[in-house]
């Protein structure tokens, strides 16, 4: 079976720097264990990372949004190096989801899409709903205990909402 786990944007500016959380930190051991297993498997691994320029500010994000992070460059934008990406495919995106994203992996024709990291109440849920829009007889999975929100409400409305676009669920459930 061909599968690919897709690790959202476990970028330093999301686990400590300047929109990192206790909860972002607490999962980047788990995000490394499945990667690791995915890696001895011998599936495809891609990572996504958050890419914004120094305009940042300017934007409607930044606007919306005015804490500048993942500007392209800076140590905020690198992936974080507890976890391995050699061998991995790293892609940018410079919005929450990516239809780019979407058709690129569509193309590799996997049978089953594997979704982990940050945020799962922002670019996690963006990323799982355009895939199952562009790609809906495809299996697509979030591992709940390597995803976390802005909030634990936040990230509980997100996994809910994922469940219920027909998105499986695995690992610890956090009471959702």
């Amino acid at each position: 079976m061909k599968k690919l786990l897709l690790v959202i944007d476990m970028q330093n500016d999301f686990i400590t720097g300047t929109l990192g959380s206790d909860k972002a930190q607490e999962i980047v051991e788990a995000v490394k264990l499945k990667t690791d297993e995915y890696r001895k498997n011998g599936d495809a691994i891609i990572f996504t990372r958050d890419t914004h320029t120094a305009d940042y500010m300017k934007t409607q994000e930044g606007r919306l949004l005015p804490v500048p992070h993942c500007i392209e460059g800076t140590d905020g934008h690198l992936i974080t190096p507890e976890l391995e990406t050699e061998g991995c495919e790293i892609i940018n995106k410079c919005s929450f989801g990516s239809l780019e994203l979407a058709e690129y992996i569509a193309a590799k024709n996997y049978e089953e899409i594997e979704l982990c990291g940050l945020c799962t109440d922002i670019c996690v849920v963006s990323n799982a709903l355009i895939l199952k829009a562009r790609l809906p007889e495809v299996k697509i999975t979030v591992d709940q205990s390597c995803c976390a929100g802005v909030s634990e409400e936040s990230h509980k409305a997100a996994l809910l909402t994922m469940k219920m676009c027909h998105v499986e669920m695995i690992g610890e459930s956090r009471d959702v």
